[in-house]
């Protein structure tokens, strides 16, 4: 069990693109790797999936304590654990969570992905800044990405080697490598146009350059795992809402209650299936108003929906609270009738973005402990009436207006749940 992390001097590097490479040249040579996100995300996960068909986690340094992110990171083989944002950047005011710290925690090198696509010797002091500007972060080595020709690459190689910081691999600038994207980030794993001739051009395009004995041997043994704390199961059955529409789900959080004991019962509401008989039903976040128009017409679901709340309890996160609302307003401004189970209306007619970590306190509803959370949306809501559902604070503790609602058995909010609070 050995591990690294892949990160950048921030976004828009490359980081994804050469972990996935990486993910799937390695796998397909025969090296035991698996892959992990640091931070909240939903997408990357399943691109990491893809590459290697083995489960990744989120590793997440503001939201999880360390005995859940070594918990998480247990496991046979390499892992590549893929950074956010800048190697260095993380929640206000301080930047606590970013992928720096994780690094600091799991005392794993880091490989910086450099985006050489407008510098030639400056890429030096860049480097050496992120490799010197906190010791306790061991900055092992450097793969260029977005090369432009031969000779740049000779150019950026020779202002590099007086730092003795080794480059890894050069990956050349190529529209094949391009990946298309939405509002919230890339398209998910399951609707990309051609994933595995992507994954196979990436690895195909790193394996050109890559000197993959020098990077396998940076890798440091993984920190040993204790467990951390759960979030205990709402039922002992539990229906969970599992499509396109609805796909952003931690798996950690699914583990948790299987592990407690609780039955899962998968469903998909955009096939129109009914909801399982279950005591708890969970409507995670996705992309909803992609889809409002079919969730609007699939009155199997819908109906069952309204009459499993007379007797279960119901909660929706992010997507799934709008779904439980009165009506949603797409970004065409046509307004789709939803469940209803809510007094809410949500819009993309006007989009506004409402971002970062949350400290929740459930004031009623399923949750019975504080929690650690996130907030990623760009629905505007309308209007919104009832008690709410948690009181809330961001990352640097100052409160924020309650969130979420709750009317009898049904309650949601915008939050996207990542553990138990510390």
């Amino acid at each position: 069990m050995s591990g690294l992390i892949i990160a950048a001097p921030g976004s828009g590097a490359g980081k994804t693109t050469v972990t996935l490479a990486l993910l799937r040249l390695l796998s397909r040579q025969g090296v035991p790797v698996r892959g992990a996100k640091s931070g909240p995300d939903y997408i990357d996960p399943r691109f990491h999936e893809a590459a290697c068909g083995m489960p990744c986690p989120n590793l997440d340094a503001w939201a999880m304590s360390p005995e859940r992110i070594r918990a998480l990171a247990s496991g046979d083989g390499l892992l590549i654990i893929e950074g956010a944002m800048g190697l260095f950047d993380g929640a206000p005011p301080d930047g606590k969570g970013a992928v720096g710290d994780l690094a600091c925690l799991m005392q794993l090198p880091v490989i910086l992905v450099v985006d050489a696509a407008r510098m030639a010797q400056s890429v030096a002091a860049m480097v050496a800044g992120y490799a010197g500007f906190d010791p306790n972060v061991r900055v092992t080595g450097v793969i260029l990405n977005n090369v432009g020709s031969e000779r740049h690459e000779v150019m950026l190689r020779r202002a590099l080697a007086p730092l003795g910081l080794p480059v890894l691999a050069a990956l050349h600038r190529s529209s094949a490598l391009a990946q298309p994207s939405r509002h919230l980030g890339l398209v998910q794993a399951t609707e990309h146009p051609d994933l595995e001739a992507f994954l196979d051009a990436a690895g195909d395009a790193l394996a050109a350059t890559l000197d993959r004995d020098a990077l396998l041997a940076m890798a440091a043994p993984l920190p040993e795992a204790k467990t951390g704390p759960h979030i205990p199961p709402p039922s002992s059955t539990i229906a969970v809402a599992r499509d396109a529409a609805f796909a952003f789900v931690y798996p950690h959080l699914l583990q948790d209650w299987r592990d407690a004991g609780a039955e899962l019962r998968l469903f998909s509401p955009l096939a129109d299936e009914p909801v399982p008989e279950a005591g708890f039903i969970y409507l995670p976040g996705g992309y909803p108003e992609l889809f409002a128009g079919q969730l609007a017409s699939n009155q199997t679901f819908l109906r069952s929906l309204r009459s499993a709340a007379q007797t279960s309890d119901i909660y929706g996160e992010c997507g799934g609270y709008m779904l439980l609302g009165k009506g949603l307003i797409d970004a065409q401004g046509t307004r789709h009738e939803m469940a209803g189970l809510l007094h809410l209306e949500t819009s993309f007619a006007t989009r506004k973005l409402h971002l970062g970590y949350r400290r929740l306190s459930p004031l009623r509803g399923p949750f019975g402990t504080a929690l650690m959370a996130h907030e990623f949306h760009y629905a505007t809501t309308l209007s919104a009436t009832g008690d709410p559902l948690f009181c809330a604070e961001d990352a640097e503790g100052t409160p924020l207006p309650d969130m979420g609602l709750v009317q009898g058995r049904v309650s949601g909010s915008f939050a996207h749940v990542i553990d138990a609070a510390q």
